[in-house]
């Protein structure tokens, strides 16, 4: 018995950085209407709030890249994130001729998460971490020619919005797509792609295994926030997904920026 190839989904995750930057922003936006067939767009937002709190007068505490989110914050991320920058998003999609829905991980209880418990002694506060995401609404929703727009929100089933990382989102997502696609994750950002030299723009690492991973971390060619951004498309990798790609925002057709095997 012949198995049905799978149908190719492309999941493109854009960061706060390129959302900030209108020009990287508007040509993302040209490009990714552009790719063929199913696609899902993940998007973070973090500049934005940072300068939303700010004018609130709240101070953003991070904690080695991750956003302490205390009931204040959690406030300014929830309108930040789930509204003004996702929905902002969702409207331009839809003058490129995509038909776009802006989703936190409570709509439709997409993504269910746990709040973080302490971890090295720092309380996260309203931080999320995901125990599951469902793929097969999502599914549904896309073979309706829907395209979702994920916002990094996420809940925990009694009521509770929780900020959440959109790498962590945007691998979760392809791996809940995985058993139904044939699924490509790109992590677009303002980098060309995983450098192994910060000071040089140009020093494209083209692919990273898992011992090459393991071995640039010892030596610290990658550090800070790669280090996550790397593990989850690992994971992704582990649990099905066929492809991933970390590369400019402004390269995102698969042929540029370092790919992860």
């Amino acid at each position: 018995m012949q198995t049905r190839m799978k149908e190719k989904l492309t999941i493109v995750k854009v960061g706060g950085a390129v959302v900030e930057d209108e020009e990287q922003l508007s040509l993302l936006l040209q490009n990714f209407s552009a790719i063929p067939g199913r696609k899902v767009l993940v998007h973070g937002g973090g500049r934005r709030a940072t300068q939303m709190a700010k004018s609130l007068g709240i101070e953003s505490q991070m904690v080695n890249g991750r956003r302490i989110t205390d009931a204040r914050m959690l406030q300014v991320v929830t309108m930040v994130y789930g509204g003004l920058v996702n929905k902002n998003l969702v409207a331009r999609l839809q003058a490129n001729g995509v038909n776009a829905l802006g989703l936190t991980g409570a709509d439709i209880d997409v993504i269910h998460s746990h709040k973080r418990p302490l971890k090295d002694g720092v309380d996260f506060g309203f931080v999320g971490d995901v125990e599951r995401a469902d793929g097969k609404t999502l599914s549904q929703l896309i073979e309706m020619g829907i395209t979702p727009v994920m916002a990094p929100l996420t809940h925990d089933g009694h009521g509770q919005i929780l900020n959440t990382n959109a790498d962590t989102i945007a691998a979760e997502t392809a791996k809940s797509l995985a058993p139904y696609y044939d699924v490509t994750l790109i992590y677009s950002f303002e980098k060309k792609g995983v450098l192994s030299n910060p000071d040089d723009d140009d020093s494209v690492i083209p692919v990273i295994t898992r011992q090459d991973f393991d071995r640039y971390v010892a030596d610290g060619t990658v550090a800070g926030g790669m280090i996550p951004k790397l593990e989850n498309a690992f994971d992704a990798i582990s649990a099905g997904v066929s492809c991933v790609n970390i590369t400019l925002a402004t390269a995102i057709d698969g042929l540029h920026g370092t790919m992860i095997k």
